[in-house]
């Protein structure tokens, strides 16, 4: 009988056990659950306590690479911006603007060009005159400076009364003494030079190339390059054969240098209403006189609606400046060599009293007696010592 008592408290026992057990399970799961959350909000890795120094070091040292990866990165973005930015004139010299196919490496280009260049001079007439070669040559080195060419220039003169300037691939300059002669002023003069530059720039001659036929592209390269270019070449009013692809653009090309070139010659500091000025001039000059401008240069004339696209890049574009280079008295005395050289007047000595003079803003250089002399040309002058105009109302 003490058997049978004992089983039941026994069992009773252990049931009480178990049950009591099971409050206290209850009561221990939230406190796991509230702490669950916090875990989860952790996002930052324990910091290991036991990091040596040299351990240290290594984590410092990859942290920094990472960061210098990092800038190096956003600084190649704001470069790459840059580069494709074509209406950034800020950033004229670093930007890619000669992008396209192009099936010519700039050492070929420039190779062609050479060829080029040596045939011109062996059929035209180079001016000899140093104060005129070295003048347009200046004029020239500086837009150049100023523009997003890759390739050094070499500039010349012609001498012919045509309208007309042509840079050849590799960056061969030519200006004829006709720009000089139809010029009213330098500005007027460093614009059509500035349309020529940008087409060096943007390689336009061979990229032009490039967009021929395979067939055409085939035949003409060897022969520019061996010198037989019969067939595949035009012939100005000088007499010089030079091939069509090189010289007669298309109209995309042709607008893209109007941009581009007003850009320049505004960061070289000259009036860009100038541009406009010059094309409306001739443009008009050649319906009165047929014949004036070369054949190459009308090819693509300045129609009203290239004017109307310089202009509105004009306004939207570049920023007006208190002050543009407009006119020198340099370039007066010689525009006045070059009409001596053709026949047409006699050079203006300094005391010729109707001659417009400019008043120099900045470096005006000073007589012996105290006074200022306005028509001083010294060609060793810095651009700071050039006389300016301000901007003319529109």
């Amino acid at each position: 009988m003490r058997r049978i008592r004992i089983v039941p408290v026994t069992i009773l026992a252990a049931l009480g056990l178990l049950v009591s057990g099971i409050p206290a399970a209850s009561q221990d799961a939230p406190a796991a659950d509230k702490a669950a959350p916090a875990a989860a909000d952790e996002d930052v890795p324990p910091v290991a306590t036991n990091i040596t120094p040299e351990d240290q070091k290594k984590l410092d040292k990859e942290a920094a690479a990472e960061a210098k990866k990092q800038a190096a990165g956003d600084a190649a973005a704001a470069r790459k911006k840059a580069r494709n930015s074509k209406n950034d004139t800020d950033a004229i010299g670093n930007r890619d603007v000669d992008k396209g196919v192009n099936l010519y490496s700039i050492e070929k280009e420039i190779a062609m060009g050479k060829q080029l260049a040596q045939e011109v001079e062996r059929q035209a007439k180079i001016v000899e005159d140093p104060i005129i070669a070295e003048y347009v040559n200046r004029v020239g080195q500086n837009l150049v400076r100023n523009s997003d060419a890759k390739v050094p220039f070499t500039i010349k003169v012609i001498d012919s009364e045509e309208i007309n300037a042509f840079a050849l691939p590799g960056g061969f300059f030519f200006v004829n003494t006709g720009i000089l002669l139809n010029a009213d002023n330098e500005s007027e003069m460093a614009g059509v030079m500035a349309h020529e530059i940008a087409h060096v720039a943007a390689r336009h001659g061979t990229r032009q190339q490039t967009r021929g036929t395979l067939l055409q592209v085939g035949a003409i390269v060897p022969m520019v390059m061996l010198g037989g270019w019969t067939g595949y070449a035009i012939r100005q009013g000088m007499g010089i054969a030079i091939p069509m692809g090189l010289l007669q653009f298309t109209q995309g090309f042709e607008k893209e240098a109007d941009f581009l070139g007003l850009q320049y010659m505004y960061k070289a500091g000259y009036d860009p209403t100038s541009f406009v000025d010059f094309f409306e001039k001739i443009g008009s000059l050649e319906k009165k006189k047929p014949g004036s401008l070369s054949k190459v240069f009308s090819s693509h004339p300045p129609t009203e609606e290239r004017i109307k696209a310089a202009q509105a890049e004009i306004q939207k574009i570049l920023v007006a400046k208190p002050e543009y280079v407009l006119d020198t008295s340099e370039f007066q005395s010689v525009k006045s060599r070059v009409e001596m050289l053709h026949g047409r007047r006699k050079v203006a000595t300094p005391t010729d009293p109707s001659r417009p003079t400019l008043r120099r803003s900045t470096g005006t250089s000073t007589k012996a007696d105290g006074t200022t002399d306005a028509n001083s040309s010294d060609p060793n002058s810095t651009d700071s010592d050039r006389p300016t105009l301000k901007r003319r109302d529109q």
